[in-house]
């Protein structure tokens, strides 16, 4: 396995130059060249194993023997040892026709903590074993950063830097950053949005100078290796379904914003696991759902809602979809997404849409709809969701009645919501870790929105 980028000027690297690029160098996404296909045969056998075994298993197909298999045996089991369910993602049944995959048993109770705690590892791996110093740079609209720092606090020779709206993440979201003390650390809460945090760390990303004098190592899903630890859960979910309902094809509904968690879907369904529909759910900032709907990619305006991990306009992870849905032709992505800098807009239509169609369904989930689905399923299930996961539920109630099983993504822990919670006159106790953190000292940095600042605050930070 080798990789590739979406806009075509880099030539094939290895597994770990890819995950040192990140974002690649000019300016695309990395993909790998081929996407691996697995034999229905070992399909079969991989229903056995247990979620580290299946990790292993898929990893093989795309770490090209880099690493040495006890050395990344090591890292996985280390990876997943401080999940609170010895599953890691169990699955719940919610109806007989929807089943919900739980990907909040991490250590920040969200589910980035599931490739973030591996990536984690990696970081360290590699600056051990090659004697690097690194530089984690990333954006959060919530989730990551607190992922992202919680895998790398306290390591040597790696500092973390993350960058997150000011004041448009929840009050949990934000305590896990910034209760963070460890030298390596540095919250910078930036004046803005999401996407213009993003923006400001893919410029610096596509400053190469900067980039390498600075040593930049990208936590975000530009890398693929988020990605690539995101896949396994999609087969562990339908193996733990499939062994319970016997069925040989299931939907999955997946809350996204920037479209990394449901392209680990994409890829899982191009590997060959038996998916029928990809069923997107957003919110009010509902780019993706006009893209699948109409084939128009636009931006509008950004919006706060009651699910801020998918305030997001500008989704990272769509130019990768779209180097595949258009033939991999990397001449016509760099056209496109400069056509988009420019204009602000990608609109496809024909057989491309007709395909993107075919592949997913999409609902933008409104406030309200978001509170009574939470209202509705503690009601009826006793289960209690968070924002996210009940965009993802209410996505799949709109494309029921197909026959097929669907598995909602549940992407939080519904304490770290709880703004939304209490709005749908619910009281929930918090989970020890998380009420822990009110009582503890915050330490953030405060910046207006330009990249000038948050260049001075960066430089500050790698040269102490």
């Amino acid at each position: 396995m080798e990789y590739v980028s979406t806009r075509g000027k880099i030539g094939k690297i290895g597994f770990l130059d890819a995950f040192l690029m990140g974002l690649a160098n000019d300016g695309g996404l990395l993909v790998p060249s081929e996407i691996p296909v697995v034999p229905a045969s070992t399909l079969k056998e991989w229903q056995q194993l247990s979620y580290q075994e299946l990790v292993l298993a898929i990893f093989s197909y795309y770490t090209n023997g880099e690493i040495p298999e006890d050395e990344l045996k090591e890292m996985v089991y280390a990876s997943y040892a401080s999940f609170r369910d010895p599953e890691v993602t169990p699955v719940r049944k919610l109806t007989d026709d929807l089943y919900l995959l739980e990907l909040f048993h991490g250590p920040t109770f969200a589910f980035k903590d599931i490739a973030l705690q591996f990536m984690g590892q990696l970081y360290t791996y590699v600056s051990r074993k090659q004697g690097k110093k690194i530089h984690i740079l990333g954006a959060t609209s919530g989730d990551t950063g607190a992922s992202a720092i919680e895998g790398v606090k306290g390591k040597e020779g790696i500092k973390i830097c993350i960058l997150h709206p000011h004041g448009k993440v929840s009050k949990v979201q934000e305590l896990q950053m910034t209760t963070v003390l460890d030298s390596n650390v540095l919250n910078l809460s930036v004046e803005g949005n999401f996407d213009d945090c993003q923006g400001m760390i893919k410029e610096l990303f596509n400053d190469l100078d900067f980039k390498a004098n600075n040593h930049l190592a990208a936590i975000n899903s530009i890398n693929f290796i988020r990605i690539m630890a995101q896949i396994v859960y999609y087969f562990y979910a339908y193996f733990q379904v499939a062994k319970e309902t016997g069925a040989a094809e299931v939907n999955f509904s997946v809350p996204t914003g920037n479209f990394g968690d449901i392209f680990a879907g994409y890829m899982a369904k191009r590997m060959g696991l038996p998916i029928s529909k990809l069923i997107l759910a957003t919110n009010e900032n509902n780019i993706l759902e006009r893209f699948v709907l109409e084939g128009v990619y636009k931006p509008g305006d950004f919006r706060m809602t009651y699910s801020p991990s998918m305030d997001i306009q500008v989704a990272s992870n769509f130019e990768r979809y779209l180097y595949y849905v258009l033939g991999e032709d990397a001449a016509k992505i760099s056209e496109l997404m400069n056509q988009f800098k420019s204009e602000g807009q990608i609109v496809i239509s024909g057989d491309a849409l007709a395909k993107v169609r075919s592949e997913f369904g999409a609902h933008g989930v409104q406030g309200q709809e978001c509170l009574d689905t939470i209202s509705k399923y503690k009601a009826e299930t006793g289960y209690l969701l968070d924002p996210h996961s009940a965009c993802g539920v209410a996505a799949a109630n709109k494309y029921s009645g197909d026959g097929l099983v669907t598995i909602s993504l549940a992407t939080a822990h519904p304490a770290k919501f709880d703004e939304a919670i209490r709005l749908c006159g619910i009281e929930q106790q918090y989970p020890e870790q998380i009420s822990s953190l009110f009582e503890k000292e915050q330490r953030q940095t405060r910046v207006d929105g330009s990249l000038p600042d948050v260049v001075s605050e960066l430089l500050k930070f790698y040269n102490a």
